[in-house]
């Protein structure tokens, strides 16, 4: 049992939903990525049969509501498939795909067919809506799986946008990240937006990079369960000097200290999918409360993520380091994701600002409360 199989198993608290969800995305994976997959996406990036298996299973509508064609599943009842997609290395903006898609209809806008990417306004380049909604201007940088998909979600100022990214006044330039992953930079002109509409969630000023740090945090608690599974069934297997290497107490405290840190990284990720949830379903009336959880569930996966890929190579050796071995496939999108949306060290950032101007007063029932940000009216 590797260990995304055993949180589940391990979880008293499931839903029968979560559980079918989380059981449907396991098969789904575990037959469809296959190591020949993964090195046909390296080298050429296609996703259309891949993506087209997902779409035939209903995964990227599970949070729109039942009412609208979808699933009506909530943000932590899609927790499993967010972290299948790191622990398997899903090579698909499904993960984007869900968070565009509840935002639309959050919004009361209709959903097109095919996967979604995410831009918001203020963050990586100067990109924004026109005073009357109606087209986009400017530059937007490290779009995510922007030639994959044929549409984005732009978030600016209180309202939402639907783009075509095939439109002709849009020019692009190709990028990646280290796991081949599509990365672009995009430049609008005047782009016309197809459908645009007010996005009502008070408090959060930009919700596609607040609630896109939660969809990186959680891909990678997946990624490192993902790393630590190989790692250790490799110390277990490679012999040296008559006996497996996983048997060195120096390797055994790597791996502790390894799995302590994904631990961490998968309980403030719970955490922050949990009250995430809550706000958005209108259970939890704080908006300073998320900002806080996913900040923590971001600097925590950051974290693990850079003291996992360490270890998880100390262990493998060489061989880690080798195109032919499957340890490259996680580890370079670990690398990746801790960067994205926030890197926890940009998070750590905002959260020992606000804890330094909560001062000696504020400070503990702000920790306690998870709200260091309780005399302001606004959430960046």
């Amino acid at each position: 049992m590797n260990s995304l199989e055993s949180q589940s198993a391990d979880s008293g608290a499931c839903s029968e939903l979560q559980t079918m969800i989380g059981d449907s995305v396991e098969r789904l994976f575990s037959r469809a990525i296959t190591p020949s997959v993964l090195a046909d996406f390296d080298t050429h990036g296609r996703i259309d049969d891949l993506w087209q298996r997902v779409s035939d299973s209903g995964l990227p509508h599970a949070l729109v509501p039942e009412h609208t064609g979808g699933s009506g599943a909530s943000l932590q009842d899609v927790g499993a498939v967010l972290r299948a997609i790191g622990y398997w290395q899903a090579p698909l903006p499904l993960g984007e795909t869900l968070l565009a898609t509840a935002l639309l209809a959050r919004a009361g806008l209709d959903i097109p067919d095919g996967p979604i990417s995410l831009i918001q306004a203020g963050r990586l380049g100067d990109v924004r809506l026109t005073t009357d909604a109606h087209v986009v201007e400017g530059r937007a940088e490290q779009v995510p799986w922007s030639r994959a998909c044929r549409w984005a979600v732009i978030a600016d100022t209180g309202r939402i946008a639907l783009v075509d990214l095939q439109h002709d006044s849009l020019t692009r330039s190709a990028a990646c990240n280290f796991a081949n992953e599509q990365r672009d930079t995009l430049c609008f002109k005047r782009t016309p937006v197809v459908a645009t509409a007010e996005l009502k969630l008070p408090g959060v000023s930009e919700p596609v990079w607040l609630l896109g740090a939660l969809l990186r945090a959680c891909m990678s608690v997946g990624a490192l369960e993902s790393a630590l599974d190989k790692a250790v069934s490799y110390a277990n297997e490679r012999v040296q000097f008559g006996k497996p290497i996983g048997r060195q107490q120096a390797l055994q405290q790597l791996l502790a200290q390894m799995a302590g840190a994904i631990s961490l990284a998968r309980m403030t990720t719970l955490i922050a999918l949990g009250s995430t949830s809550d706000y958005l379903e209108g259970r939890l009336a704080q908006p300073q409360r998320i900002l806080f959880d996913i900040a923590a569930a971001k600097v925590c996966a950051g974290e693990a993520a850079t003291l996992g890929c360490s270890v998880a190579h100390q262990v493998h050796g060489s061989i880690g380091f080798t195109h032919e071995h499957s340890l490259h496939q996680v580890t370079r999108r670990l690398w990746s994701w801790r960067e994205e949306f926030g890197s926890d060290a940009q998070w750590a950032h905002l959260l020992g600002s606000a804890a330094i101007e909560s001062g000696a007063q504020g400070f503990w029932h702000g920790l306690v409360e998870r709200d260091l940000w309780r005399s302001r009216t606004q959430v960046a």
